[in-house]
């Protein structure tokens, strides 16, 4: 538990005549950060720090005075005569507890008003000389146990400057603890986890990909952009998202565990996204020298020699399951111009590159040759891991702290004598061997099978598909019977295959339109017929019965109203009937033409009927008109984009009458989303559509007062401020009791019947 104790502050500067005193804050400009006065956990001390502005956890990212807390509230953080940010315990201080110890350039050093101390929007406090904007001191230079985006970790080369992050000593003692992630100057530049001085874990080198030891870095970079700069200069590690509303951290723990962490808005809490060390394995030298570590080995044991050595101390190797002394050369081993050459250990975080050289113009050949030629060249890999690799890292010495990773891993290559050699090809040999012929063996039981079962499906479906025609020929000739018929001419029947290439797979740009049982689509066969082709909805309502009786009516009757039936086709579960193609407008046009050209006063009314999906409820039912109305028709064209649908005319189901109904119950179901258009394909921030359906719903709400101005619309879509719950919306009811209720009046229902409707206000 942190205790703030601050009034607000809008001001995201300090200057000489505008310190910081204990109870005030410095909020940068997007107020995300603020930097003020803490007490961390149960101490009674005050530190200096930079915490989140807007979370309800408070979260201290940096701390300036670690080491020297104030025992009270008289602290003041200001800009001293010499051009430094200093801490004093109280105003009356003379001796500052904490200080920036930077020197102003010669030309400035009389103009110290100019300096001034502001803290950034990615929470660096960066004091600078104000009309120059000359940098003297930044925070992210000095960082504590957090790395944010933008920070960097690793060292300057030419001043020995070095980023590195340190853990608190406990909850309630920012002060420095002993955990310290730090890059090794040495040999190739790798990241490690120091136990006070001694190495505790190893994140290993930069690979080009990630860190070799931190194969859940890889989780990381969909969401992220992690990078490595190493040039004579400097090495520095950083990391930004790519989606800058995501507010995430790097810890190091009191434990030494490193970990991330990103914020869930919903749950208002952090989430845990991985942390290292995860094994014993993880653990520097495990297995000591020349071995490998192997996690999934537990049971048996987890140290292996490498190919070429053997135990240090036999007995405790064996008997008492200590590999801390790790492994020597095989006696009688000779690896210097004597036939040796290299095996392939596959899958390692690669050993510690302390006493490895880089050499990055080089091939994975050149790599092998040079090695070779160099008899205290133990081992070999590539330097980085991507395009198939790249450049050569070679080792030269013991090679220490190797583990078998299961992920993200890389191939090392071990200098042995020519009989360790000749054994490996043998064993690859026959290991390739017994591969291929597995493969071969399980490549003919699968064709057997797989020819065996698409025989078996090839005469189910023939055979269903001729039951069926001998049923709709049977049943069509028994009719045909009772009316004094003998035949009629069998009906063409199209394979599934002919009518999907005809139409493009029913693309949406082939869609005529959609009925009560399914879509209609434009086709053209292979000799140029251009075809209409009604595809049945699996859950459309039209059974076997319906199908039959369309196919057997269609067949019988012409007329120059009737669109004339070509053919059929039903394969599993799909039932597809083709006719000819009427390119001169609909049916309806011909056929109620004459409706048009009788205009009558009625039309103004039938225009608002059909326009009533946009109507808000105060004004199709009581004529009522105000400022909000035009908000429900807002909110109800919202809900309609986000949907691809029309809400008087939406695929929703019976159960719910409008589309505005359906989005009320996909949001109380906490199935929101299902409500986008299936289009999208999930191409779009969950975030922001969640929001826009909350605000469509808050604008469609049945109390006129409680929908939000427009002007309160556009400031809910521009920014990121909470939405209220939406309420009731508004034409809700139960489509299924209304459908019920006016099929039980007529007695029985009937597809074919024919209905008039009046519209009205709903």
């Amino acid at each position: 538990m942190i205790t703030f104790n601050f009034c607000s502050c809008s001001s995201d500067t300090i200057s000489i005549n505008k310190p910081i005193r204990d109870g005030e804050l410095l909020i940068s400009k997007s107020k995300t950060f603020a930097l003020g006065f803490f007490t961390p956990g149960k101490s009674t001390s005050r530190y200096v720090g930079i915490w989140y502005n807007n979370l309800p956890i408070q979260t201290i990212v940096w701390v300036a005075n670690r080491d020297s807390p104030i025992k009270d509230t008289s602290g003041i953080l200001s800009i001293s005569p010499n051009g430094n940010l200093v801490l004093h315990r109280d105003l009356s201080s003379t001796i500052s507890i904490w200080s920036t110890n930077v020197s102003l350039p010669q030309s400035q050093r009389n103009n110290t008003s100019a300096v001034i101390a502001q803290l950034s929007d990615i929470a660096n406090l960066v004091l600078m000389i104000n009309n120059t904007r000359t940098v003297l001191w930044e925070s992210f230079e000095h960082p504590t146990d957090t790395l944010l985006p933008y920070q960097r970790l690793g060292f300057d080369r030419k001043t020995n400057q070095s980023w590195f992050l340190q853990s608190w000593k406990t909850d309630d003692d920012p002060g420095n603890g002993s955990f310290t992630a730090k890059f090794s100057t040495i040999g190739k530049p790798q990241l490690f986890m120091y136990n006070r001085d001694l190495p505790w874990w190893r994140a290993g080198h930069w690979n080009g990909a990630l860190l070799a030891g931190l194969p859940n870095m890889k989780r990381d970079m969909a969401i992220s952009n992690v990078s490595l700069v190493e040039d004579d200069n400097h090495v520095a590690l950083s990391y930004n998202m790519f989606d800058k509303s995501v507010i995430t951290r790097i810890v190091v723990q009191q434990s030494g565990f490193t970990q991330t962490f990103s914020w869930d808005s919903q749950k208002s809490q952090w989430i845990l996204h991985w942390s290292e060390p995860t094994d014993q394995c993880d653990s520097y030298g495990t297995c000591g020298s020349n071995s490998n570590c192997d996690s999934s080995n537990f049971q048996d044991f987890k140290c292996t020699c490498l190919p070429g050595f053997e135990p240090k101390f036999p007995r405790d190797w064996y008997e008492s399951r200590d590999g801390s002394g790790g492994c020597v050369r095989k006696k009688g081993e000779s690896v210097c111009g004597n036939g040796e050459g290299f095996v392939r250990v596959e899958s390692l975080k690669v050993p510690d590159t302390s006493m490895a050289v880089a050499k990055g113009g080089l091939s994975l050949e050149e790599c092998k040759t040079e090695c070779l030629n160099n008899c205290s060249c133990t081992a070999y890999a590539v330097a980085d891991v991507r395009n198939g690799g790249s450049g050569c890292l070679a080792w030269y010495g013991d090679l220490i702290d190797i583990q078998k990773l299961s992920d993200q891993g890389q191939d090392l290559f071990l200098r042995v004598d020519k009989v360790e050699l000749a054994n490996y090809y043998k064993k690859s040999k026959g290991l390739l061997d017994k591969k291929r012929l597995a493969a071969i063996l399980v490549a003919s039981v699968v064709s057997i099978v797989l020819l065996f079962l698409s025989c078996v499906y090839c005469m189910w479906r023939r055979k269903r598909k001729d039951e069926m025609m001998r049923q709709l020929n049977q049943d069509s000739s028994e009719e045909e019977n009772d009316a004094q018929s003998n035949t009629h001419p069998n009906l063409p029947l199209f394979s599934f295959k002919t009518i999907m290439t005809a139409t493009r797979n029913c693309g949406h740009e082939n869609k005529l339109g959609q009925g009560g049982f399914g879509s209609v689509y434009k086709g053209c066969l292979v000799n140029g017929q251009v075809i209409a082709v009604k595809r049945l909805s699996r859950d459309s309502g039209q059974g076997k019965e319906e199908f039959k009786n369309e196919v057997r009516l269609l067949v019988k009757l012409q007329h120059r109203n009737l669109v004339r039936l070509l053919g059929c086709s039903f394969e599993n579960e799909e039932r597809m009937l083709v006719y000819e193609y009427l390119p001169n407008k609909s049916l309806d046009f011909f056929i109620f033409e004459y409706l048009e050209k009788m205009k009558s006063k009625q039309e103004q009314k039938e225009w608002l009927g059909h326009s009533s999906g946009y109507m808000a409820p105060e004004y199709a039912m009581e004529g009522r008109y105000s400022t909000k109305t035009d908000v429900f028709s807002y909110g109800v064209l919202l809900l309609e984009i986000i949907a691809g649908q029309r809400n008087t005319h939406c695929e929703i189901g019976r159960e719910s009458p409008n589309l505005i109904g359906h989005v009320w119950t996909l949001w109380t179901e906490g199935r929101a989303l299902d409500t986008v258009d299936s289009t999208l394909n999930q191409s779009y921030p969950p975030t922001i559509v969640l929001r826009c359906i909350q605000i469509g719903l808050l604008c469609v709400q049945e109390n006129g007062m409680s929908r939000p101005s427009m002007s309160e619309v556009v400031f809910m879509l521009a920014n990121e401020t909470p939405l209220c719950q939406p309420q009731k919306p508004a034409f809700l009811f139960n489509g299924n009791q209304d459908l019920q209720e006016s099929s039980t009046s007529g007695g029985g229902s009937s597809i074919n019947e024919l209905t008039e409707t009046t519209i009205s206000a709903r």
